[in-house]
C-alpha cells in the first residue's frame, strides 16, 4: 500500500487487518481543505445542515471532525457523503454538494478555479501518509521489501540532488504547470524515516479517532510498525 493515509492505516488495524507500516510517504497538513462556492462560511458552526462530501476514513475525514469539533460539533450536525475525492469535486461543481474534502491537486485546482478554502488542515490534523503491507508479505518476501525501501532512497536521493529534472518529471505526470508545482511543492515532507514524532501523530490520529466513534477498539499504536 504506497501512500496510505494515517487514519486509514489505523482504521484497518483497529478492524484486525493484519497491516505494518514500512516507512513514511508524506506529511502535508496544508495540502488538505475544505472547499465550497459559499464563502459565507468562516466557522465550524456555519456547516451545520450541510451537504458535505469526501473520502471516509481518511485524513480529510478526520480533518473535516476536527473542524467540527472545534465548535462542540460532529458529523451528526452535517450531511455527509462518502465519495472519492473526484467524485466530491464533480458533486460541488454541479451543486449537489455543499462543501468537498478536497486534497493536493484537487485542492490546488479548486483553489484556482476561485472556490473558497474554508480551511486546511494546519493545527487541525497531522496529515500522516505512509507505506504499508501486511505483516504476513513483509516475512515472507524480505526480498521484494528490501528493494522497495531500497527504491524510495533512491528516489528521495534523486529528488534532493536534480530538483529542476524532479519537478518537471512531476509536473507532467500530475498535469501541473509551474504555478502549481511551485505552491504544491513546499507543503510536502517526504522524509520517508519514521521517527517518533511521526509515532506520537499515529498516537494522536488514533486517539482523535477512537473518540469520534471511527473506531471501536483501541490497540497499541507500535503494533503498527515493523
Amino acid at each position: 500500500l504506497y501512500g496510505l493515509g494515517g487514519s486509514s492505516a489505523i482504521l484497518a488495524k483497529a478492524n484486525g487487518q493484519d497491516l505494518k507500516v514500512l516507512n513514511m510517504y508524506s506529511k502535508a497538513p496544508k495540502a488538505f481543505s475544505l472547499f465550497a462556492k459559499d464563502d459565507s462560511i468562516k466557522n465550524p458552526s456555519d456547516l451545520k445542515g450541510k451537504k458535505i462530501g469526501g473520502p471516509a476514513g481518511t485524513n480529510l475525514h478526520q480533518e473535516l471532525l476536527a473542524y467540527l469539533e472545534k465548535e462542540k460539533m460532529s458529523e451528526k450536525d452535517v450531511e455527509f457523503s462518502n465519495m472519492s475525492i473526484p467524485d466530491a469535486a464533480a458533486a460541488l461543481d454541479s451543486g449537489n454538494l455543499d462543501v468537498a474534502l478536497l486534497g493536493g491537486p484537487a485542492a490546488y485546482k479548486a483553489k484556482e478555479a476561485g472556490l473558497y478554502e474554508i480551511t486546511n488542515g494546519e493545527d487541525l490534523i497531522d496529515a500522516i501518509i505512509c507505506v504499508a503491507s501486511s505483516e504476513k508479505f513483509v516475512n515472507e518476501h524480505k526480498d521484494v521489501i528490501k528493494a522497495i525501501n531500497d527504491a524510495q532512497k533512491e528516489i528521495a536521493e534523486f529528488m534532493e540532488k536534480n530538483k529542476d529534472q524532479t519537478k518537471e518529471i512531476v509536473k507532467k505526470e500530475l498535469d501541473l504547470d509551474d504555478k502549481a508545482y511551485d505552491y504544491m511543492y513546499p507543503m510536502y515532507d517526504f522524509s520517508t524515516k519514521i521517527t517518533e514524532e511521526d509515532k506520537k501523530g499515529f498516537e494522536r490520529t488514533k486517539k482523535f479517532m477512537l473518540d469520534n466513534k471511527m473506531i471501536e477498539k483501541d490497540f497499541d499504536i507500535n503494533l503498527l510498525f515493523k
